[in-house]
């Protein structure tokens, strides 16, 4: 697993860092219980063990090492065989809702692992883990466990009613919520690798200047800001990809088109609220991959209007080939971008010429531009 690998040194960081943040659990609960907030403990996760935090790319990562996909989580131990969200399918209804039970669980089952692969050709991953910070009265435990596909051929449902389907394939349990649309999995937390106790501060107000005014406090905080990033469609309007333009433009008529020819669309508003974000037309900078791969890009065409890369074909085969597994020939689809639940690109921007680009989650562009219509 991960944590056990880890230096002593960094180990000791990781565990002083959690018992600052969790000794201010008063600030938000009465609770013995500690309280963390998944975003700090992500943060704090990833400075630690010098990870790449991966939990802005909008997809189900949110840490890599060496090739190691972690998803983070935090929950109360309770009776240490709980229940805990691992994906949500709610906007998939239309793919498994007229279907019986058995088959419904099987298209679950499949959408979850294509999820996994895709996230997985994204990052370069090898492995996946989960790494989990369970919570007890004044004390914190690690545990950690394989994140594994679900085995289809090999599911049992065990029970069901109208509120929830409970199945197994043998590998780990798991409950589909019908009415949430939501998939948990059942944790099993009784070979823990690590644990210490807490001190919860009784009046966390009278400690938090000092604590708030030290460096690495400062850094966290910092780390939320998000005033140089936005969100590009992959689609038309009405959930539509264009089958002769975009991510499909090799597929134009009206002229002879290089089957690599695509390019990422760049909405006139984009430019209009954001002006300054991008360089200049024909201006080559540089985008950074998830994979940590560097493109050379431009923005190109009237309006300023396509984001492609030079030469072209490596926006093509990283984004039609290596990431959403398309074959030679094939029309990207919202259908496809559905199942891997995204339809939206984030681009951060680094200085002047330097930018990063990440996958997001479905509606992330439409949300996006209700922060500034």
């Amino acid at each position: 697993m991960f944590f056990e690998n880890q230096s002593q040194e960094q180990k000791d960081e990781y565990q002083k860092f959690l018992k600052v943040v969790w000794s201010l659990s008063n600030l938000f609960s009465d609770s013995e219980i500690p309280y963390l907030y998944y975003r700090i403990a992500e943060k704090i996760f990833c400075r630690s063990f010098s990870a790449d935090d991966l939990s802005r790319s909008d997809v189900s990562v949110d840490a890599r090492k060496d090739g190691l996909w972690v998803w983070l989580k935090t929950f109360l131990i309770w009776n240490k065989k709980t229940f805990q969200k691992v994906a949500e399918f709610n906007a998939d209804k239309n793919l498994y809702e007229s279907l019986e039970w058995l088959n419904k669980i099987k298209k679950i089952s499949e959408l979850r692992n294509e999820r996994i692969d895709f996230t997985q050709r994204l990052h370069w991953l090898y492995e996946s883990i989960y790494h989990c910070v369970l919570r007890d009265i004044n004390k914190f435990i690690i545990f950690e466990e394989r994140l594994e596909k679900i085995n289809i051929e090999s599911i049992v449902i065990t029970k069901n009613n109208k509120s929830s389907i409970i199945f197994s394939d043998w590998i780990n349990e798991y409950s589909f919520l019908v009415s949430k649309s939501t998939l948990t999995k059942r944790f099993n937390t009784d070979s823990i690798l690590h644990s210490f106790d807490i001190e919860i501060i009784k009046d966390p107000l009278l400690e938090l200047n000092n604590i708030f005014w030290e460096n690495w406090w400062l850094e966290l905080l910092s780390s939320f800001n998000s005033n140089n990033t936005i969100y590009l469609p992959l689609y038309w309007r009405n959930n539509i990809v264009g089958e002769r333009s975009w991510l499909n433009h090799w597929n134009a008529r009206w002229r002879t088109r290089d089957r690599n020819e695509i390019y990422i669309p760049i909405p006139s508003i984009i430019h209009e609220k954001f002006p300054n974000f991008f360089p200049d037309r024909d201006n080559q900078f540089s985008l950074k991959l998830p994979n940590w791969q560097q493109l050379s890009v431009k923005i190109c065409q009237d309006g300023w209007k396509a984001l492609m890369s030079n030469p072209n074909r490596e926006l093509w085969r990283w984004l039609l080939r290596d990431v959403l597994n398309l074959e030679e020939w094939e029309l990207l689809t919202y259908e496809r971008l559905q199942v891997l639940w995204i339809d939206s690109v984030r681009i951060d921007k680094i200085d002047d010429l330097n930018f990063e680009i990440n996958f997001s989650d479905r509606w992330k562009y439409e949300e996006f531009k209700e922060t500034f219509s």
